[in-house]
């Protein structure tokens, strides 16, 4: 969807913002570009929408060469929003959505109707804030409007440019959040500058690297992360790369293991013995079509009578196979557990395993080690000690 080729900006008094760039960002992709403050990040997304002229070198947009667009035409075919949010403070929040399909030439009821569905898929209730002024509003809903109104005209390209760096970290993942439903929804191509490590591996599908004016590695957020390509990405992403990691790596069913279960119907005693038997402390407990419904301690079930269900323990700790071994982590710290359930995602609570301490930290370095080898997780054999 976007290529450069051997793209350099050079200024009047010879600054190279840019020197000899080459990549190409794939239909549908959201890719990251971070870096210090200075590095060609900004002046790169600012050349495809020709905000800036670059001295050498080709932009493509879909196929076309840029060069040859008109630049407004060519503007209106890339949503844009920027950290300021640049909203007219004159017009209403639903007039400031349908800015882009008035300038197209829509009617104005079918703007409003398009403006409308993008307030609503931003989380902003049309009938509420639709004929407010942005001064009415806070700063994460103002920035929610810039991104409607970036999408007003069906773009197929989105070009943002630090766009939550001016809200509180409260409301930045927050938003951060949202935008990657909205992502997972609309699919854009998407290029976002942000000058933090943490917001790039978050949301970017890849992330570009910038050093002065080049990029240093162009990866995945895991391999970055797993396998940085020079000591100055390593320095970059920060010593720490190791934690910020589990937010970019997935439970697997590979990684789970399998306690004793017992279901609710089942006699505490029969409990009770299977404990005994496997020299285990606590039992995963289950209903009738296998769905997790919490545990029970040995010590509990050696003592009481009557079903498992009057003694089993609700189940808190526990996450679908597919979210992230940081989630993991912290589900674990915020409730004290040794260990976590681990459901089927597809399912109302299909029971698969639990996740360990021991386990989390086996699922880290094999996915590690994947990226440096360049093979699939599950082919991965990493050293235990017991």
């Amino acid at each position: 969807m976007i290529r450069f080729e051997h793209v350099t900006k050079r200024y009047d008094d010879g600054t190279t913002a840019v020197d000899d760039l080459s990549f190409e960002v794939a239909e549908g992709e959201l890719v990251t570009l971070v870096g210090p403050s200075g590095c060609g990040k900004t002046t790169t997304m600012k050349m495809v929408n020709r905000l800036i002229e670059p001295t050498e070198g080709r932009i493509f947009l879909d196929g076309d060469d840029i060069s040859a667009i008109d630049p407004v035409r060519l503007r209106r075919r890339i949503g844009y929003v920027i950290q300021q949010v640049g909203l007219f403070p004159h017009k209403t929040v639903l007039e400031n959505t349908a800015t882009v399909p008035h300038l197209l030439g829509w009617k104005r009821a079918k703007g409003r109707e398009r403006a409308a569905e993008l307030l609503d898929l931003v989380g902003l209730d049309p009938a509420v804030y639709g004929d407010r002024y942005p001064e009415q509003l806070s700063g994460g809903q103002r920035q929610r409007v810039g991104v409607a109104r970036a999408l007003a005209a069906d773009p197929p390209v989105l070009l943002m440019d630090e766009p939550f760096g001016a809200v509180d970290p409260v409301v930045r993942e927050h938003l951060q959040n949202e935008f990657l439903a909205l992502q997972k929804a609309v699919r854009k191509t998407v290029l976002f500058v942000t000058h933090d490590i943490e917001e790039a591996v978050r949301l970017g599908d890849r992330i570009a690297v910038y050093g002065r004016g080049r990029i240093e590695q162009f990866d995945p957020p895991a391999t970055l992360l797993g396998a940085p390509a020079t000591p100055y990405v390593a320095d970059f992403v920060g010593a720490d790369r190791g934690l910020k990691r589990l937010s970019v790596t997935p439970i697997e069913p590979g990684d789970l293991e399998q306690p004793p279960i017992v279901h609710l119907d089942d006699p505490v005693g029969k409990a009770a013995a299977k404990l005994r038997a496997e020299d285990a402390r606590w039992a995963v407990v289950l209903d009738g079509d296998d769905n997790l419904h919490g545990w029970i301690s040995a010590e509990r079930a050696a003592s009481a009578t009557g079903s498992v269900r009057r003694h089993a323990r609700r189940m808190e700790a526990w996450l679908p196979v597919g979210a992230s071994l940081k989630h993991a982590f912290a589900t674990m710290l915020q409730h004290d557990a040794g260990w976590i359930a681990v459901i089927d995602e597809g399912s109302v609570g299909r029971f698969l395993g639990v996740l360990t301490p021991a386990r989390l930290h086996e699922a880290l370095r094999r996915s590690t080690a994947a990226d440096a080898q360049d093979v699939p997780r599950e082919q991965v054999a990493v050293e235990t000690v017991g």
